[in-house]
């Protein structure tokens, strides 16, 4: 195979290898994007024979052309790209439509992850790992992106000038659209649909992006955002306010 780095590699289609019992009902699209061959095939097969349809794009500049002419259901990011680094590419599409994005980081990474989290990644995951680990955490992603929020919460919930219209994915705040990442947007729902009750990191990895274990902070960057769109002023939050010692509530 053919080693890509230096130069743009034309997107590869990896066939559905087999079915499995779980399999999405409808094929979802994901978007792979990353230099190395190795890696690049290893997890598109694994996921591949979960049932989604799986392309590869082996430099910054042809996953973000991909991307942005024929949107996925999720991007997996190597942040490490050649061509057009990972957080430029994450930037962009986040940008441009609200697709979900896993970024993978080597484990020093932390600066990176960090600021792939807050251009809106939905997650993480750190090298080297386990294409089963990676294979869940699309699974959960995609399974939150596209959860019917409408039938846990009430269609429209409301707080002060701050309206959020579950039906429609919608965030106003004083009439105004808040533009919201889809977990931005999940996070926000299930703190109003429970208002004034304190939540731990733990609860809220668990219960907004579906994981049992991981890495915290992914929460706390996400809160972060979230207070610089909703809030008058995010160092002295009026919504989603800290509890010490405890975690997150949000007041109504």
């Amino acid at each position: 195979m053919n080693n890509p780095r230096g130069g743009g590699t034309r997107p590869r289609r990896l066939a559905m290898i087999g079915a499995v019992m779980d399999a999405p009902p409808v094929a979802a699209r994901v978007l792979i994007i990353e230099d190395d061959p190795n890696v690049a095939e290893v997890v598109g097969r694994y996921l591949s024979r979960e049932g989604y349809d799986v392309e590869i794009a082996g430099d910054g500049a042809t996953g973000l052309d991909r991307a942005l002419s024929d949107p996925p259901d999720l991007v997996v990011l190597d942040l490490m790209l050649p061509s057009l680094g990972g957080l430029e590419v994450c930037k962009r599409i986040r940008a441009a439509a609200p697709v979900p994005v896993i970024i993978l980081t080597a484990l020093g990474e932390e600066t990176d992850r960090i600021v792939g989290l807050e251009l809106g990644a939905d997650d993480y995951v750190a090298k080297p790992f386990s294409p089963r680990e990676l294979t869940a955490r699309v699974k959960a992603v995609l399974r939150r992106a596209n959860g019917p929020l409408a039938l846990v919460v009430p269609a429209v919930l409301r707080a002060g000038v701050l309206e959020v219209d579950v039906t429609a994915h919608e965030a106003r705040l004083a009439g105004e659209l808040v533009a919201l990442t889809a977990k931005e947007f999940d996070l926000l729902a299930y703190l109003m649909n429970h208002p004034r009750r304190a939540f731990r990191r733990e609860e809220l990895l668990e219960q907004v992006w579906g994981f049992n274990y991981g890495d915290t902070s992914t929460v706390t960057v996400h809160i972060r955002r979230l207070r610089e769109k909703i809030e008058a002023d995010p160092s002295e939050p009026r919504y989603v306010q800290t509890v010490w010692g405890v975690g997150y509530r949000f007041e109504p």
